[in-house]
Formats: structure tokens, sequence, C-alpha cells
């Protein structure tokens, strides 16, 4: 009985854990780190996202190293950082949790970088949103590999979100569905030290905090130099 119990305390304080808004310093190496993602696949042209997704972005989502949750069994869980283009370049950025069953992310016991791009509003309006679930509330698919890979048409009329995934410096379009994405307001607090909601700060209507513009500025070169 009293090991059972110890589990359930264990089980409350990981969660606990998971959900504390985090401190100004793990926000930044966490926008550090999504940073670094953003620039090895500007270095690699040939095997990151297409030229033409690349024009269609509206937004980007980055999650480093998406790893399975230590206290539920099977569960993948994730803290990114997301930007939005806007009228005048690219939003301040705001924070996102992902959390879904196991889909075999994990590779040797490591987490799996990921990648989301919006390619319409749709996209950008799912970001917008508290919680949704890929495949579910937002169509997504798998989204292709290479310079010049063309997407399908269908894909492209249906699809809001593309999806890709980075294991030892290889990306590759990874299916999601089922995995549930939700905003992460109180960290989005503690960046901006103050309460902004998502439409402001992704709409471009809050500016973008000297710790957040080495991110911004990475997404923006990327998404700009194929244009």
């Amino acid at each position: 009985m009293m090991k059972k119990l110890l589990a359930v305390l264990c089980v409350v304080a990981c969660t606990a854990s998971v959900y504390a808004a985090s401190s100004l310093a793990d926000l930044n190496d966490r926008m550090e780190r999504a940073r670094l993602i953003i620039d090895q696949l500007s270095q690699t042209p040939d095997k990151g996202v297409p030229n033409g997704i690349i024009k269609q972005a509206v937004c980007v989502a980055v999650v480093p190293s998406l790893k399975k949750a230590a206290f539920l069994v099977g569960a993948q869980y994730g803290q990114g950082v997301v930007t939005c283009r806007t009228g005048h370049g690219w939003s301040g950025p705001v924070f996102i949790r992902m959390a879904g069953g196991s889909f075999g992310l994990q590779i040797g016991g490591q987490g799996t970088d990921l990648v989301l791009v919006a390619i319409n509003q749709h996209g950008m309006q799912d970001l917008l949103k508290s919680k949704f679930k890929i495949g579910g509330d937002a169509a997504a698919a798998a989204g292709p590999v290479g310079r010049n890979a063309q997407a399908d048409t269908s894909l492209n009329m249906s699809a809001e979100l593309l999806t890709y995934s980075r294991s030892k410096g290889v990306f590759a379009g990874i299916d999601l569905d089922g995995t549930s994405v939700s905003q992460n307001q109180d960290d989005t607090d503690v960046l901006y030290g103050g309460n902004y909601s998502y439409h402001q700060i992704l709409a471009g209507q809050v500016a973008v905090p000297e710790s957040g513009r080495p991110f911004v500025r990475t997404v923006a070169r990327y998404f700009h130099e194929s244009q």
C-alpha cells in the first residue's frame, strides 16, 4: 500500500514540475537550441524544407529534443517555441507544449527534434488555440524533404501543418497524428514580463524581447532567403 502511495505521489510531483513555469535562463536555452536546429536546416538545403514550402510558411514551431516522459509509460513530452510571419517580419516567440502517445521518436534513449511548419492561415489559427490535436483538430502531414521537392497538390490543399523530425542530424517528415499541442502561457509571461495573448504576439503587436531576437532572426533568414 505504501509503495503504491509513493508511486502516486511521485507522478503528482513529476507532473507538477513539468507544468511549472520555467526560469528565464531555461527559456533562453530553449530558444537557443531551437535556433541551432533552424541554423542546421539552413546548412543542409538538399535535405531540408523545400523552397516552395519555405515560401508558403506562415508560422514555424521548433521543439528541441522531444523526450519520453518518465512518469507516463509510452508518453512523449516536449517544450517548443513558435514565431509567425507578419507584415513587417517575424513575430516575437511564444511557447508551446507537445504531448502524445509513443510514436517511435526515441532512438537510443535520445530525444528527437521537431519542426512544425504552418503553411496557411488555418495552420496559424491552430497555433492560436489554447490546445489542439494534430490529425484531429488540425490537418497535418509529414513534410517533404529536399530543396526542390514538390509537395503533392492534394497535400497543399488539405494540410495545415507540415511536420518534420531530426534524429542524428538527418531531417525527415514524420506522422504526429494524435499528438496534442497546447499553449504555455506561463513561460510566455516569464519571457515578456507580463501577460500578452498569443494573438497579440504572433500578429507582431508586441516587440520581440532581446533574448528572443537571435531565434527570430535565424528563422527570418532561413524562411526569407529562398523567396
